[in-house]
């Protein structure tokens, strides 16, 4: 019950899917919680399901792809909770499933927008206040397709590539801040964001959650919370020696 106790923890993308799922746990094992997202409605569920069970959270509204909300964000955080401890860059969109060349400049610019600029924005304002507190843990979420690929959604693949990069980067950067920075890379997950690619499949929703059980040698997609557990990991004090580091969550996909 106790693993983040004390800590405040900031989640991007946190009304939804692995977000909310990283600030239930992180709540539950004692973090306070910032929750941040553009659904106001989905966000502050989040909290009232987080202070129903004698947790502390609180909304914002955040875009991350809007440097100036960004910083205002993270500063009225850090005035009401008193220090930042942990970012988790969990904001991301799936953007559209087209061959390359039939990308249009916006349609790429719209989701690099959201995962590689997002993350940067968050994190170059969230180091300042680490640097401050002289330790901290920085968590971003990549994919599977950080690592390896597959034809389709080139957007998306490229920029949880950029994700995984950026990790390493800041770890080495900021290990002598005592600030840890690692990435998380979770196989499909049944959130929000996959039942809309599932709703979206020529051969409707069975016959996608099919294919995607064929894919991970467990036999089945994952849940939110598989991923949050391995956040509340990442951001306690039995990660302390772990940095630049990419944790695989995937029911064995990557291992094929």
């Amino acid at each position: 019950m106790n693993r983040v106790k004390g800590k405040v923890c900031i989640v991007t993308g946190g009304a939804l899917g692995i977000g909310r799922s990283a600030c239930r746990l992180l709540a539950q094992e004692g973090a306070k919680i910032a929750v941040t997202d553009l659904l106001e409605k989905e966000g502050s569920k989040v909290v009232e399901e987080i202070t129903a069970t004698g947790g502390t959270a609180q909304y914002w509204h955040l875009d991350v792809t809007k440097e100036s909300e960004v910083k205002k964000v993270f500063a009225d955080i850090q005035q009401q909770f008193g220090k930042i401890d942990v970012l988790v860059n969990n904001a991301g969109i799936a953007g559209v499933n087209k061959p390359t060349h039939e990308i249009t400049e916006q349609e790429w610019d719209s989701l690099t927008a959201v995962n590689v600029k997002g993350v940067f924005f968050c994190t170059k304002h969230a180091i300042p206040h680490m640097k401050a507190n002289r330790k901290g843990s920085i968590i971003n979420i990549s994919s599977i397709y950080g690592i390896i690929s597959a034809p389709d959604v080139p957007p998306y693949h490229a920029s949880k590539g950029a994700v995984r990069l950026m990790t390493k980067t800041d770890a080495l950067l900021y290990a002598a801040d005592n600030i840890r920075v690692n990435s998380v890379h979770p196989g499909y997950i049944w959130t929000p964001l996959v039942e809309k690619l599932a709703n979206e499949s020529p051969g409707g929703v069975a016959a996608f959650r099919e294919q995607l059980k064929s894919l991970h040698p467990l036999g089945h997609e994952g849940e939110p919370d598989d991923i949050g557990w391995g956040i509340v990991y990442l951001a306690s004090e039995e990660a302390k020696f772990m940095t630049g580091s990419e944790l695989v969550i995937d029911g064995g996909y990557t291992a094929r």
